[in-house]
């Protein structure tokens, strides 16, 4: 099953994704993980990425076809995947289609702006392997120490009120207009965000089953 997340940052789509791929036994293709890690490595990739990430803004997408393109091509794609964070623009989904791949569902996870905000940031990650907390719903042990590595927490730059408010612009100008691109396909799922996640990966799944 070939599956597209669609949904504001800080929706959950990660969290879902999870869910998703230990059931499907299928890979999640997230293009922030890969980018940050671009980042993060000081590649060739990361330095073009970098101001448009800091900034709130999308990556170009000659970038993120590019980083799609080679990932889609490994051998454990093969039986289908999840794409987490593309496309997220019209142009994107069209060259997905010219690159003849063939999208089954498409699921939005629909949450409200002001609790995006909240959300993010609270939001604390480990620098070292990726584990996400929040300060509210998932502390870890030590308070600011990650309890897989041990690695002082931070908040990412993204995740910052000011960067979150444009981050929020961004996709509600530039990504929501896919709903209506998919819905036109008849590809199109909604899952209302719930306060309890367990309640959210719920109506996935039985999206995923409709």
């Amino acid at each position: 099953m070939r599956i597209v997340l669609l949904g504001a940052p800080g929706a959950g789509k990660g969290t879902q994704a999870e869910v998703i791929s230990r059931e499907k036994n299928i890979p999640t293709i997230s293009t922030g993980n890969i980018i940050r890690d671009a980042l993060k490595s000081g590649s060739e990739l990361g330095k073009k990425a970098r101001k448009y990430i800091e900034a709130g803004h999308l990556v170009p997408d000659d970038i993120v076809i590019d980083i799609i393109r080679e990932r889609l091509s490994r051998p454990d794609c093969k039986d289908g995947f999840i794409l987490d964070g593309f496309p997220r623009t019209i142009p994107q989904a069209e060259e997905l289609e010219r690159m003849g791949v063939h999208i089954d569902r498409v699921i939005e996870i629909d949450v409200d702006d002001e609790v995006i905000a909240r959300r993010m940031s609270g939001r604390r990650v480990c620098p070292s392997c990726g584990t996400s907390y929040h300060i509210e719903h998932k502390q870890p042990k030590k308070r600011d120490v990650c309890d897989n590595c041990g690695d002082t927490l931070v908040q990412r730059e993204d995740d910052r009120p000011e960067t979150v408010r444009e981050r929020l612009r961004v996709y509600h100008e530039q990504t929501a207009p896919l709903k209506n691109y998919y819905a036109d396909r008849n590809k199109l799922y909604v899952v209302k965000g719930q306060e309890d996640v367990n309640d959210t990966i719920r109506l996935t799944l039985a999206a995923l089953k409709s």
